[in-house]
């Protein structure tokens, strides 16, 4: 039975100084934690944003420009693979946040995070469930945090050839796990995640000389459907 559409979300807070919070990478097996602090210009608005993960990659890169050109502030904040390590991946995406929202140039008079907790902070906030389908500006740090990380997987592909993680993102999908066992980890694998410490016990490192050529690489398409 399908779930029902959460209501439209109705803030206690009116004012012009709203600050929406949302992160991309909780799940991957690699690199950092990704998130985004957004205050929207109402004067300014953005059409057609929506949760990142149900938009075209076209579609999010537009709206990322848009968003850098439009918004009264934005702010990246980030917690390496290395920090996910030592603070386990819930605290890191919570210390990501406060970084993101630190980093803002106009200071929020009030703060809506994307789920169903805030981090201990300073700044009056709430979560929202769904926020980044309920929030435009939740909806807006979505896809820059999003695109953003995105475009870091794809360096990391560059410098790590052979994992598919540019299409992949780094999450843990048959591909990824294949070419672990095959590869080994890199240091930008996140050792604390249980696949990763197994690889490293079983295969070890990253052995530059077992990777493929770029012009070797072909992965079919249908083995990166559904993944954010």
């Amino acid at each position: 039975m399908p779930k029902s559409p959460l209501p439209p979300f109705e803030c206690c807070y009116t004012g012009s100084l709203l600050a929406g919070v949302d992160e991309v990478g909780r799940g991957p097996l690699i690199g950092a934690v990704v998130t985004a602090a957004v205050i929207l210009d109402p004067d300014r608005p953005i059409a057609g944003l929506a949760d990142s993960k149900k938009l075209t990659e076209k579609r999010r890169n537009a709206l990322y420009d848009q968003i850098l050109e439009h918004a009264k502030a934005w702010s990246i904040g980030r917690c390496e693979s290395q920090e996910i390590d030592r603070l386990n991946i819930y605290q890191a995406t919570m210390l990501a946040m406060e970084r993101a929202v630190s980093g803002l140039t106009v200071v929020p008079e009030y703060v809506l995070v994307d789920g169903n907790r805030c981090p201990k902070w300073r700044w009056p906030s709430e979560p929202v469930v769904k926020g980044d389908s309920r929030v435009a500006a939740i909806s807006a740090a979505s896809i820059i945090a999003k695109v953003t990380r995105d475009r870091e997987m794809e360096a990391l592909e560059a410098r790590f050839p052979g994992f598919g993680l540019a299409q992949h993102k780094g999450y843990p999908t048959p591909v990824h796990l294949e070419a672990l066992r095959r590869l080994g980890a890199t240091p930008e694998h996140r050792r604390s995640f249980r696949p990763i410490q197994e690889v490293i016990e079983q295969v070890g490192f990253y052995r530059e000389d077992l990777a493929p050529k770029p012009e070797q690489l072909q992965y079919r398409a249908d083995l990166f459907e559904d993944i954010d």
